[in-house]
């Protein structure tokens, strides 16, 4: 989280940055709709902001990762996104339900069938009391699914993930790697439809890890399911189709994929960064381009007919052409 003292004044603001109603909807279409998200915290007199009018936008059936520093906001925002927190302002919705509205029972079932969730440590996906296939049935068991519908789903799933000959397994028999994917089984059980992952691969190593990561991009294409992994891995980049950075509550960058033919006719993946532009205009500058610079407090702006400059306050880069004055003759 941002811990970030905020007066009465800056609480308004935010709680104010809910959007016109009468410009068109914000991401029609998107399987998850962050619009404007605000979160915030009470610790003692102060009020913590965790996410600052955060937008984000991600398409049916698209891999994504979330990335930030310790603080940034990214926790919050999956936690909200599993049902687990409530935004104090803003618009979040997740396959057309809405985050702010939903009643406690309405949130269970959403958390129930239609996320899919998978935590950092290992072990506290799975009871350990449980086969890897009774851990798989069991939330299918709550949900009212019949038995050998269950069983059946339970090998599907054990099977996909590389784990059908260990399903008879309880977890303490099972390796860091192989209970992760069991957890992958379990949070696909009901057919959700998002999968949420926090720091999936943190106890993994780097050859489990990329392992996993390959499993999430299968789960996404074989069962057309939208999958958030937020991590610190630097290897998710190789696995998703975008990366999202959030800093201080906001989305400040993302990062894109592409494959694209060489002369010689090999296949590169290319990847871009890009700065994001929220709905208000707001523009994060990458902190290296800030540091470099020496960019503080303010900075000019240059509109150009392809491009804006942003120059240093100060400093000697091209100024805006004043505005043309009409002559005498011309007034005459």
């Amino acid at each position: 989280m941002t811990r970030t003292p905020t007066t009465s004044v800056d609480l308004q603001r935010l709680l104010d940055q809910r959007g016109n109603p009468d410009q068109p909807r914000f991401g029609a279409g998107a399987e998850i709709v962050c619009d404007g998200l605000v979160k915030i915290y009470k610790v003692a007199d102060l009020e913590v902001v965790a996410l600052q009018g955060l937008d984000l936008l991600v398409e049916p059936g698209e891999l994504i990762a979330i990335v930030g520093a310790s603080g940034s906001g990214k926790s919050t925002l999956l936690n909200i996104l599993a049902g687990l927190d409530v935004p104090s302002a803003g618009r979040a919705l997740v396959a057309g339900h809405d985050l702010l509205s939903m009643k406690e029972r309405e949130r269970t079932a959403y958390r129930r069938g239609v996320i899919g969730f998978v935590r950092q440590q290992t072990a506290s996906n799975l009871l350990p009391y449980l086969s890897a296939r009774e851990n798989v049935e069991l939330p299918m068991s709550l949900a009212g699914v019949r038995a050998g519908a269950r069983r059946s789903r339970a090998e599907e799933l054990l099977e996909q993930v590389g784990l059908a000959r260990r399903a008879g397994h309880r977890p303490d028999r099972l390796s860091g790697g192989e209970q992760q994917r069991v957890a992958i089984a379990v949070a696909l059980a009901t057919g959700p439809r998002v999968l949420l992952a926090d720091e999936p691969t943190g106890e993994l190593d780097s050859v489990t890890a990329g392992e996993i990561f390959g499993l999430m991009r299968r789960a996404s294409e074989l069962y057309h399911v939208t999958v958030v992994i937020v991590t610190h891995d630097p290897q998710v980049a190789d696995h998703v189709d975008r990366t999202v950075a959030i800093r201080d509550g906001r989305t400040a960058s993302e990062t894109l994929r592409r494959v694209e033919a060489g002369d010689d006719g090999e296949h590169r993946i290319i990847s871009e960064e890009y700065a994001m532009l929220d709905r208000a205009g707001r523009l994060q500058l990458p902190r290296e381009h800030i540091e470099a610079l020496h960019l503080e407090r303010r900075v000019r702006l240059l509109l150009e007919p392809t491009h804006v400059g942003v120059w240093p306050d100060g400093s000697d880069g091209p100024m805006p052409a004043p505005p043309s004055v009409p002559d005498e003759e011309d007034d005459a």
